[in-house]
């Protein structure tokens, strides 16, 4: 397995593994199939080419197997904080160190930036399996969003937790 700063070579490959997490576990992100599937690929290239954001990718065989996003906050009264946004493990995946992997690759880069100090994430607050990963990390719990997201009808609790660099 490898891991790497994806760009916009990888562009068809993020966008068919995003639509994939979107229709997949819809519960763990805010955007959705419906709303991402009419962008072109032009739009996700330049999402991969953005120095405003880097996005991991984890390769099994030359295969996307996994995806994480890490964007430092530009406003100086936050440039001290980065967000983990999007982490996404194939089903076939999961457990195989991939997700482990893509986060210690996001936490390395964060470590690189001038001035940032914690990195942030929500996780649905009944994801155990993705919630272990974080603590393990040393991410720390710090509160829940209640109702956060709706779907389907259903509200969705989420965790917020954090994670010291310094």
């Amino acid at each position: 397995m490898q891991v790497k700063q994806l760009k916009s070579i990888h562009a068809e490959k993020y966008r068919t593994l995003r639509f994939e997490a979107l229709q997949q576990n819809p519960e763990a992100f805010a955007s959705s199939y419906e709303e991402e599937r009419e962008r072109p690929i032009s739009n996700f290239q330049e999402r991969l080419e953005t120095a405003a954001s880097f996005t991991f990718g984890a390769f099994n065989e030359g295969e996307l197997i996994g995806v994480v996003t890490l964007v430092p906050q530009t406003l100086i009264k936050m440039r001290h904080k980065g967000s983990i946004f999007a982490m996404y493990v194939t089903p076939d995946s999961r457990g195989s160190g991939a997700g482990r992997k893509l986060m210690e690759a996001a936490i390395e880069k964060a470590k690189e930036i001038d001035g940032l100090s914690h990195l942030l994430l929500t996780v649905v607050q009944s994801n155990q399996q993705a919630k272990k990963l974080y603590s393990s990390l040393g991410f720390v719990s710090f509160g829940i969003e209640k109702k956060a997201l709706k779907l389907n009808g259903e509200y969705i609790d989420e965790e917020y937790m954090q994670l010291e660099l310094d």
